[in-house]
């Protein structure tokens, strides 16, 4: 509008002083009615051009907005398309972890089973055998080398299933257990090439439910075989205490250790296997570990009620 006012101020000078490049003199009237005219034209098409840059922007904002869309639904696509996949493998695992509890536990089940079977009724037989032969060699003052032998294999035959039985299910884990049970395993676990070292912060008195301390035990116990087989090291200490109403193991060697990084992607040295027991216990379970400086390895466990 400021343009249009100089341009009709410097039309109006012209034809006041009879600029002859306009032709002749306009009357008032006329230079009236041809600036309204001129107006007009010039606001029709000031209309336009705001008109065209109007949709120049709408078109703009429509294709912004739309390539906006397009990315937000390609976000949303990929985002849904990740959790699937992540549900998808949460949910094998939970397989994989219910097959391999399952197979644990039956496997507990049995041990028990055998052992006690082998302790209450194998072990029984052979000691009842025993017993009446000890009896007739007695009463009939028999001296035989036969029977000196058999009565050593039924002697040894004993010892090994006794041995056996305790293996499946230790006699003092039963009995006395878990601190004593453990503290026996390190004793039996020690030699000249590694020394176990066992400690408790728990009364020795304090016991728990049998199935948990079972499950307690044979982790502890694979665990210390891991160390035997795999470590190299030359002793090894496993520490217990209780806190905020967690069972705390704590197991450490001085062995060569290895690159945890890489282990995850392995099923090396059973810790599938443990993880899987630990997990169903609703614990944690974390190995820190490095070349040449030994391994450190931590579980909490909520205690049962």
């Amino acid at each position: 509008m400021f343009v249009f006012r100089i341009f009709i101020s410097f039309f109006f000078c012209l034809s006041f002083y009879g600029n002859p490049v306009f032709g002749q003199q306009k009357t008032p009237a006329s230079e009236k009615a041809l600036s309204i005219e001129d107006s007009k034209k010039i606001n029709v098409s000031e209309f336009q051009k705001f008109e065209n840059l109007r949709n120049r922007k709408i078109v703009s904002l429509s294709i912004i907005l739309v390539i906006i869309l397009f990315f937000l639904f390609y976000f949303f696509y990929q985002n849904n398309k990740l959790k699937q996949k992540i549900k998808r493998k949460d949910i094998k695992q939970k397989i994989l972890l219910n097959v391999i509890n399952s197979g644990i536990d039956s496997q507990e089940i049995e041990r028990k089973k055998v052992a006690s079977f082998l302790h209450d009724n194998i072990n029984s037989l052979l000691s009842s055998a025993g017993l009446h032969l000890n009896v007739f060699t007695t009463q009939n003052n028999i001296q035989s080398e036969e029977i000196q032998k058999a009565k050593a294999i039924l002697a040894e035959a004993h010892d090994l299933l006794r041995d056996m039985s305790h293996d499946l299910v230790p006699a003092l884990l039963v009995r006395f257990g878990l601190i004593y049970a453990l503290e026996d395993l390190c004793e039996k676990n020690s030699n000249s090439d590694i020394h176990f070292d066992f400690s408790s912060a728990i009364s020795t008195n304090k016991r728990y439910v049998e199935k948990f301390e079972m499950k307690i035990y044979f982790i502890v116990s694979e665990l210390c075989s891991n160390i035997i087989k795999h470590s190299e090291a030359q002793n090894a200490a496993i520490s217990m205490t209780e806190n905020n109403n967690r069972l705390i193991i704590t197991i450490h060697d001085d062995g060569k250790g290895f690159k945890t990084g890489k282990l995850k992607n392995e099923e090396g040295f059973g810790l599938n296997r443990i993880r899987a027991r630990i997990k169903k216990l609703k614990g944690t379970f974390t190995i820190t570990s490095k070349s040449s400086e030994g391994t450190l390895i931590k579980i909490q466990i909520p205690l049962p009620h």
